[in-house]
């Protein structure tokens, strides 16, 4: 599905894999789980452009539900993978630390589990060979993406910042429909190792000029990064 000119997503609110798209190739933001290859490749047939346009995948962390088919990719295109340095183990397959229990509903619950097990998520290969990236950093793929460190829901956390189709990608950082509670509206994403630092980590999108806020779970945010921002604090103290 296209949002944009050159933003392209696939999945759904549970879990999403986005595209971006130029004429100089395409950059993979996150990798979902093992079953989004297909839909990456139906995505691609429908848009006219083949599975070598594929330059390279950046994550915007190591969870399962985001490295799906990086390895994949890696192996079979030869394409870089890229992580926030701090989450260059969790992506190559270290168990990540337990996190406090999250609110949950049964009926959203299942329906995430199922999806995941729909999309093969149960067995999702660790990537062999990850480039970490840092703060800063400024990628040598389609879209210029540039890395906002963005420690929290896991140490290397970082959000993606692409200019050329006006948008910053944020993974895990907040969500906005919980997988556990169907709660829709900018939140805290459930699994996260410190809530403290990742809320906190929120305020180096403030001032972004762009037009969507791609989380990777829950709808995507067409609007300013302040007032997704501002929704995400209102949110937070009425939850206090």
């Amino acid at each position: 599905m296209q949002l944009a000119p050159g933003l392209h997503r696939l999945g759904n609110d549970i879990i999403a894999v986005h595209l971006v798209v130029t004429d100089e190739g395409i950059t993979v933001i996150d990798t979902g789980l093992p079953g989004h290859h297909a839909d990456l490749r139906r995505e691609l047939a429908a848009i006219g452009r083949p599975m070598s346009d594929i330059r390279g995948v950046v994550l915007t962390h190591g969870d399962s539900d985001h490295r799906g088919f990086a390895e994949r990719l890696r192996r079979e295109l030869g394409v870089p993978v890229l992580v926030g340095a701090g989450d260059a183990d969790r992506t190559r397959g270290a168990k990540p630390p337990a996190t406090p229990k999250d609110a949950m509903r049964i009926g959203p619950t299942l329906g995430f589990f199922a999806y995941a097990a729909r999309k093969r998520g149960f067995r999702v290969p660790p990537v062999r060979e990850v480039l970490p990236v840092d703060d800063g950093d400024v990628l040598d793929l389609p879209g210029a993406p540039r890395v906002i460190g963005m420690p929290g829901h896991s140490p290397g956390s970082i959000a993606i910042l692409v200019p050329a189709v006006r948008a910053v990608f944020v993974g895990d950082e907040l969500t906005t429909r919980s997988v556990l509670t169907g709660v829709s509206g900018p939140q805290p994403a459930p699994f996260t190792d410190d809530q403290a630092t990742s809320s906190a980590s929120l305020d180096r999108l403030l001032g972004l000029d762009v037009d969507w806020v791609v989380p990777g779970h829950g709808a995507p945010w067409h609007g300013d990064a302040d007032s997704l921002v501002t929704a995400y604090r209102q949110a937070e103290a009425t939850r206090r």
